[in-house]
């Protein structure tokens, strides 16, 4: 794996979670996320809860398509993985993801955001609420798979 190529991957993913922690820290003050108070909030609010979403999307998007199978190559794990689940059992296995659960539970979430329910503010607000504790769990995926991947010296700074 080229050191350059896998540093780009670990810095976009950086910068999705730079904007993801920036949005959720916007909105802390308004959890829990109840109708009522969706209802209630500014353009402003509205447009850092879409920043939520879409870095939380992106981040997600960005690791599975990129740095997971980037952290494979880079391990040179040898075998048939031909589906995505094998990649991500063996990356559970050489100790790069905690959980393939989680990562699918995340990726769950992802695809939760897909879905739009203008008319369902109950609906909106679990969801929310669900998605920031999620969040939570995706930025320590995240710090985990660059703390996994720094043994093998390609990122900046590490031997």
């Amino acid at each position: 794996m080229n050191k350059a190529v896998f540093q780009g991957i670990i810095d976009v993913c950086k910068v999705h979670a730079e904007r993801l922690r920036w949005s959720m820290s916007h909105l802390a003050e308004k959890k829990p996320f109840t109708a009522d108070s969706l209802a209630q909030l500014t353009e402003v609010e509205l447009a850092i809860f879409d920043q939520f979403i879409v870095r939380f999307s992106k981040l997600q998007d960005v690791m599975g398509a990129k740095l997971l199978p980037a952290v494979l190559e880079l391990t040179h794990e040898e075998g048939e993985l031909n589906t995505f689940i094998d990649k991500l059992n063996r990356l559970e296995k050489i100790g790069a993801l905690s959980s393939v659960e989680q990562w699918l539970k995340l990726r769950e979430m992802r695809n939760q955001f897909a879905h739009d329910y203008p008319d369902d503010p109950e609906i909106q607000s679990t969801l929310l609420n669900k998605a920031f504790v999620m969040a939570e769990e995706l930025l320590k995926v995240l710090d985990h798979v660059i703390h996994f991947s720094a043994r093998y010296g390609v990122l900046k700074g590490t031997l």
